[in-house]
């Protein structure tokens, strides 16, 4: 008798199909939601990258003017990414080369123990003036006339969702973009240091 039953509610049981439909569903939505949210936030990164180099396009090539103030295009990159990256924090940063050729070289030395750096009292001309051996000879700002200046803007900013993995530790996530432009020729081109000086 039980077993009869047993088999009738077995047989009855597998033909049933009402709530397959909300199990299908429980399983597939929390993937679904996972692989949309991530589409998402990729999306809002890749267009707020784009924003950003287009500003740092725009404000590299306005500074190249003699009349140009870095101060006011520097601010105009955090305005513009305002309107699309709420509360997030943008700095911009300037080096000044000579030449393109110049872009992240260092300040020539002797390099006698062959380590790579300027130490142990090896000679070096300081070119940038700055009193100290520089790896990279650039100089702070926009330079003068003629020279090739290397814009940077770091942006942070909170995305929009919070996908796990994705982020530092605080949940923010930076974006940087560099611009590469040579200012107008409006007056003679200054010429690096001479100065020789040895490292310590």
């Amino acid at each position: 008798m039980i077993a009869l039953r047993t088999r009738r509610f077995a047989a009855r049981l597998r033909g049933a199909c009402e709530g397959a439909a909300a199990v299908e569903f429980a399983l597939a939505a929390p993937v679904l939601l996972v692989l949309l949210i991530g589409m998402f936030d990729m999306g809002h990164m890749a267009y707020l990258n784009a924003v950003l180099n287009g500003a740092v396009e725009k404000v590299a090539r306005d500074s190249a003017l003699e009349t140009a103030n870095t101060t006011t295009s520097d601010q105009a990159v955090g305005t513009i990414m305002a309107g699309v990256a709420p509360g997030a924090s943008v700095t911009t940063t300037r080096k000044s080369y000579y030449d393109f050729t110049d872009v992240a070289r260092p300040e020539q030395w002797g390099d006698t123990n062959a380590n790579g750096r300027c130490d142990n009292g090896e000679s070096y001309t300081d070119e940038n003036n700055n009193g100290s051996w520089d790896a990279d000879i650039g100089r702070t700002g926009n330079g003068g006339s003629g020279d090739v200046v290397y814009l940077t803007a770091t942006m942070t900013y909170q995305p929009l969702f919070k996908v796990p993995f994705t982020g530092n530790a605080n949940g923010t996530r930076t974006l940087r973009a560099t611009a590469v432009t040579k200012n107008q020729p409006f007056g003679n081109q200054g010429q690096y240091s001479t100065a020789a000086r040895t490292c310590t």
